[in-house]
């Protein structure tokens, strides 16, 4: 069968190349006689595997020496704990609460201290990036949490908020690599990769070395303290072993093609192709603020839920898929990462000014 268009949100499209290269290196790494998949993380192949992982990564982001790489597992989610249980040392943090991944975060927080939401975008359905310029800090607070892009909703922070001197922490699983980033204005940074970089099953987080601290939450287990993993290379247990050695061509292949500068023009010109034609379609609307919008997740309607499923139902058939909208909102949602190519964004407007036609 041949390859679809794959808009799925995550896991999600990989670099073909990627795939071919990992495939062809299945059974047989580079000599080893044996897989990726089969070898022990304690094997000289498998240390040079994470080395490079990490050093093409600083390379790409331009991560200082001050900083800590840690691969680790539990996903994003179980960074809504670990962020507390680690930073949250006079048990007080501000979160900006722009979706569902925000929110969770926040709820999980109050577990830990005094989780304040400082700004919301609930009343429009989180639709719109609020105002940051001057929030309500708390004198106090650890640090200021953000989920910088908003899978769910396809909104984007495009500039990041006034902290007031507050340490800022952020989750970016759905716009990792897809943009330069300048990882000194956070103090944590992080993100499930299996949306812009690999499979699921590795969050990467990139966190300031004065944080890693043995002073944690009392009762923190010590897999969820930032310590241990940064003492141990990323090592303490078992690691997501074949999941970074995928991260790591990932890697490779940004790199090949031009580093993040590249990788942002693509995604600007791929959104701009989906974005300009919601904007003037009849039929189709998008359901994000202009300034806010995320070239990364892009949500639309039709305003009929019976032709937002005939829409997804036949897009399937023509073979772009994943195109159903996120369950707690319905819609359509096309998530374009890294790894789209632009014919893929181009065939499925195509694709939408059909069936425009044929339902207007």
């Amino acid at each position: 069968m041949a390859r679809v268009y794959n808009f799925s949100a995550g896991p999600a499209v990989l670099p073909e190349e990627v795939l071919l290269e990992a495939a062809a290196e299945m059974m047989d790494y580079r000599g080893t006689g044996m897989s990726v998949m089969e070898m022990s993380h304690r094997s000289k192949a498998y240390q040079q595997i994470i080395d490079e992982a990490e050093a093409d990564l600083r390379q790409l982001m331009n991560i200082p020496d001050n900083y800590k790489v840690l691969f680790l597992q539990g996903g994003a989610s179980q960074q809504f704990a670990m962020i507390p249980m680690n930073l949250m040392k006079n048990k007080v943090a501000d979160y900006i609460i722009t979706g569902q991944w925000a929110k969770k975060a926040w709820q999980e927080a109050q577990k830990y201290g005094a989780a304040n939401a400082i700004a919301s975008s609930a009343d429009e359905t989180f639709s719109y990036i609020p105002d940051c310029s001057d929030l309500p800090v708390s004198p106090d607070a650890d640090y200021v949490y953000i989920c910088e892009n908003n899978t769910i909703y396809g909104t984007k922070f495009h500039t990041l908020p006034n902290t007031k001197g507050k340490m800022l922490v952020s989750d970016v699983s759905s716009c990792f690599l897809s943009e330069p980033v300048d990882v000194t204005k956070y103090g944590l940074i992080y993100g499930g990769v299996q949306k812009n970089i690999g499979p699921a099953g590795v969050v990467i987080a990139i966190i300031r070395e004065d944080l890693i601290t043995e002073d944690v939450l009392p009762g923190t287990p010590t897999m969820l303290t930032y310590k241990i993993h940064a003492d141990n290379g990323s090592m303490y247990n078992t690691p997501p072993a074949y999941g970074i050695y995928i991260c790591g061509k990932v890697f490779k292949w940004l790199l090949k093609n031009g580093g993040l500068d590249a990788m942002q023009e693509k995604n600007q010109k791929k959104a701009a192709i989906l974005y300009d034609f919601l904007d003037q379609s009849k039929l189709f609307r998008g359901t994000v603020r202009k300034e806010d919008r995320s070239l990364m997740n892009v949500p639309f309607v039709t305003g009929s839920k019976e032709l937002d499923e005939a829409f997804v139902k036949a897009a399937a058939e023509a073979g772009f898929v994943n195109l159903k909208g996120h369950r707690s909102v319905g819609g359509m949602r096309a998530s374009i990462y890294n790894a789209m190519p632009i014919e893929g964004v181009e065939k499925l407007v195509d694709f939408m000014r059909e069936f425009e036609a044929a339902n207007s």
